[in-house]
């Protein structure tokens, strides 16, 4: 069966193609336009079973009010997807290839696996805590580069990338078949994507500057990224950068220098953006493909669906992560538990973390207003040119709060990263060491040396999330801590070294950081959710000052 999203004009014939006895759409008006948000009769729909009955056509992201559009976007990321709609991908793996052995589709009882997906019916089954959109559970946890396997059963099939080898043959294990990670919460996820498109432009700028024999250290928002250099010939050298992921150090000589992309996404920086994330994620976890990514009118993975995620479908999912409210602080009104805190905030520098997890960094030149596509979008996500731009405020008062605003021509993001790579990692024997490298090919030498190389933790919601680490096999924030080693080893042995009642004090810090009760609209509050002063020091430029 296929879906074809037609023009306005054709929507008739696709109400009529896609079978599901639809009379007519109650199409939702928005000023003089109608908005191609089509929302079937309820009895026109007895005996069907869909995780989303409500669709929007390609314009419609534009035509509704940003209110409609959001909730469309929340029900996009709760939506529970079934077979009626598009999910499963019987004929293809999560990385959007064919399977290697087409001779045995995903289909029941193989239409899901947990380490080589389907693994999900909806986004938020993993993406739940506190709220949806939020982090995981390690049952939540991901298998990350298991989509590579058709079907992962450790059966002693010695076909590469079937269900028990890799790519070279060789058999594999639960532990080193792919790299299991903790479900991140998307909070303020807007305001992240946004300093990393800001960051990228800064460094894209010095590199445009570089004439051949020439070198520049490299720095986006305060933070340096290492020196990149030309050799008399014009091609470069990219030796000396760090802190970006491989992909963005690729270059092909003189004419094809290096990206130099900031990536916020994905705990080893491989993700560009929010529309990546999201295409990628509906295809490898629920089998729901997007136009943008496999085409109009195609049914790329054989389950007799084409077109089962519109361009405007995914531009509202994204945008409702995007203005996801920002996590905010909780400190009660307790004498001794004020101390600790303030104490702890305090300490945090001192001890070296602030180097990385950097309290703040700034947007600046309008970069709150968010906008749909991200210019440095890979092919297969829609890109300048393709559509019309989407934007929106993310100081908007009328969104989730609570907001960031700007003061000065600046909004400060409290969100403690950098937004760097760093090896927190003592080598190759560390257990918090990941078997596998997704930024190098699959297969290939460096993608089985293993990875140490994490994206440095927005620290701003540590506060309620389930479990720690990227690997989300700790219970406490204070494991955590004590794990950091590599380019972290000065500041755990300084956090080691700290009296008792100190080592308390950050680890209570810590705890202050959370993501918010929903409609809360201070970024600082006490236990009962009431906002209140802080820091109590007068003249204290904390970024939680209320």
């Amino acid at each position: 069966m296929h879906f074809p999203f037609l023009s306005r004009s054709g929507r008739t014939a696709w109400l009529t193609a896609i079978g599901l006895a639809l009379s007519a759409p109650v199409l939702l008006q928005a000023g003089d336009d109608p908005a191609p948000l089509l929302q079937p009769d309820p009895a026109k729909l007895i005996g069907r079973e869909l995780g989303l009955s409500r669709r929007l056509l390609n314009g419609g992201e534009f035509s509704l009010g940003l209110r409609q559009l959001l909730d469309l976007g929340e029900s996009i990321f709760a939506a529970n997807w079934t077979v009626q709609e598009g999910a499963g991908r019987p004929l293809t793996k999560g990385t959007g290839a064919p399977l290697t052995d087409a001779s045995a589709p995903l289909e029941f009882p193989r239409n899901f696996n947990r380490v080589s997906g389907p693994d999900a019916n909806s986004c938020a089954g993993c993406h739940n805590a506190p709220l949806a959109g939020g982090s995981g559970d390690v049952v939540a946890n991901v298998f990350v580069l298991g989509q590579r396997f058709d079907f992962a059963r450790f059966d002693g099939n010695l076909v590469p990338t079937v269900s028990a080898a890799d790519e070279t043959g060789t058999p594999v294990t639960l532990q080193g078949m792919a790299n299991s990670r903790a479900t991140p919460g998307m909070s303020g996820a807007g305001f992240i994507e946004m300093l990393a498109r800001q960051m990228t432009a800064e460094l894209q700028a010095q590199r445009n500057a570089l004439a051949p024999g020439q070198a520049v250290d490299l720095t986006a928002k305060g933070v340096a990224f290492g020196r990149l250099a030309r050799r008399r010939d014009g091609s470069w050298l990219v030796d000396g950068v760090n802190g970006l992921a491989a992909p963005s150090l690729v270059t092909a000589g003189a004419a094809a220098p290096p990206s130099l992309l900031v990536r916020p996404f994905h705990q080893a920086g491989q993700v560009i953006s929010l529309r990546q994330f999201a295409n990628n994620a509906f295809n490898h976890h629920h089998g729901i493909q997007s136009t943008e990514r496999f085409g109009d009118g195609v049914d790329a993975d054989g389950d007799g669906w084409a077109n089962e995620m519109t361009r405007a479908e995914v531009t509202a999912v994204s945008v409702f992560q995007a203005v996801m409210a920002v996590p905010g602080r909780v400190i009660p009104r307790h004498p001794q538990v004020e101390q600790a805190i303030l104490r702890g905030e305090q300490l945090f520098p001192q001890l070296g973390c602030a180097e990385c997890h950097r309290p703040t960094l700034e947007l600046d030149n309008g970069g709150w207003i968010f906008t749909e596509p991200n210019p440095f979008n890979p092919p297969g996500n829609l890109r300048p040119g393709e559509a019309p731009t989407f934007s929106v405020d993310l100081g908007n008062p009328a969104l989730p709060p609570p907001r960031l605003r700007p003061n000065a021509g600046v909004v400060s993001v409290p969100a403690y990263t950098d937004l760097k790579l760093h090896d927190i990692t003592s080598g190759a024997t560390d257990p918090n060491r990941e078997p596998l490298d997704m930024g190098q090919p699959a297969g290939s030498p460096g993608f089985f040396a293993g990875n140490g190389k994490f994206l440095t933790r927005k620290l701003w919601d540590i506060g309620k999330k389930p479990n720690y680490f990227h690997h989300g096999l700790f219970t406490t924030i204070r494991q955590a801590v004590e794990a950091h080693a590599g380019e972290a080893l000065a500041s755990a042995q300084a956090f080691a070294a700290l009296p008792e009642a100190d080592r308390n004090a950050v680890i209570e810090f810590l705890k202050s950081l959370q993501v918010l009760k929903p409609g809360t609209r201070s970024l600082v509050v006490d236990e009962n959710g009431e906002p209140r002063p802080w820091p109590p020091v007068p003249g204290d430029d904390s970024p939680f000052h209320d």
